[in-house]
């Protein structure tokens, strides 16, 4: 039997399989849907869509761009068209931030069936509200670069802060729905910082209070839980978590609103890798925490936490000889 027979039969042979396997789909269709009258599992079905992630891009972008001039524009800004060009972009960024926050006051009204809440002239005041504190949240955002620029030899110039460090990112994008979650405004702070979790590896609950001049050095997969209290001048670095001790089951909303994560004091440093867990646990001010290390106890003011040195071995294998050393 020649090659092209062989081919033939072996493509017949896939087409009818393929086949035999979409013939199945039905099936499970059927018992997808089945399973979606089970009340005990989720689904979103007659309700109003949540907003898309793009338009959260789009609207956070915008904040960008206002809250940098010049940084992150697509043309020139200069003194002929900055009036021009901060206008178009102010009134770009009401029309996106307002039809956002009405669509998840909508949203939560519809189908959690709240009392009214006047979604859309209160989204409206909403927006404009935050649009108010721009002028406020640059001064906020300008003390962040300054922090980071004098404790980084590494930063060559403000302008390096602002281009490139995903630390900076994540605080900007923190502070602007910390404004939101302060509102009362449902989901879309949660979505906001999720996009730029995603974005920097920075994971910053926008319930949190977090004082000026803060800086998150490199930054991935720092964690920062939302009832944290951060003062000024605190310093972190990569993989920190401030975060909540572990709760039972049963605790979720018995401690809701309690406050579970801990307070950093001002001029606190935080070297990478180390976890501070609990709402009694205070890092007092100008405390130095090294890296991997394990709190769930209040540190004092003006102290130094760090690991005992561990050890190395250095293995030769050919004497078949150990060399322990501490590091």
């Amino acid at each position: 039997m020649n090659k092209f027979i062989i081919d033939n039969i072996a493509c017949h042979t896939e087409r009818e399989s393929v086949s035999g396997n979409r013939k199945e789909l039905p099936k499970v269709i059927d018992q997808i849907m089945a399973s979606m009258a089970d009340k005990t599992c989720f689904a979103h079905i007659g309700d109003e869509p949540i907003h898309f992630t793009t338009s959260v891009k789009e609207m956070i972008d915008k904040f960008r761009e206002i809250l940098f001039p010049g940084y992150f524009t697509k043309e020139k800004v200069d003194a002929a068209n900055i009036l021009y060009n901060t206008g178009q972009a102010v009134s770009q960024l009401y029309d996106i931030l307002s039809e956002q926050i009405i669509h998840v006051l909508r949203h939560d009204c519809l189908r959690y069936d709240l009392q009214c809440a006047e979604c859309e002239p209160r989204g409206n005041d909403v927006a404009l509200d935050v649009i108010r504190a721009i002028p406020d949240l640059r001064q906020s955002l300008a003390q962040d670069v300054k922090g980071a620029y004098d404790g980084d030899p590494a930063a060559k110039s403000h302008d390096e802060v602002i281009f490139s460090y995903p630390g900076l990112y994540a605080i900007m994008v923190y502070r602007i729905a910390n404004l939101l979650y302060k509102k009362n405004i449902p989901q879309l702070p949660r979505i906001m910082s999720e996009y730029a979790h995603s974005h920097t590896g920075i994971d910053i609950h926008p319930g949190a209070t977090i004082g000026n001049r803060f800086v998150i050095d490199h930054g991935t997969g720092v964690v920062v839980g939302e009832t944290a209290w951060i003062g000024n001048n605190v310093r972190i670095y990569q993989h920190v978590t401030i975060g909540a001790l572990s709760l039972p089951p049963n605790a979720g909303e018995k401690l809701r609103d309690a406050k579970r994560h801990p307070t950093i004091e001002d001029d606190v440093i935080i070297y990478s890798g180390a976890t501070i867990l609990g709402g009694d646990t205070v890092i007092g001010a100008r405390a130095v925490v090294g890296g991997n290390v394990w709190l769930t106890q209040s540190v004092p003011a003006d102290t130094k936490v760090f690991m005992e040195p561990p050890h190395l071995i250095y293995k030769n294998h050919e004497k078949e000889s150990c060399h322990e050393t501490p590091v």
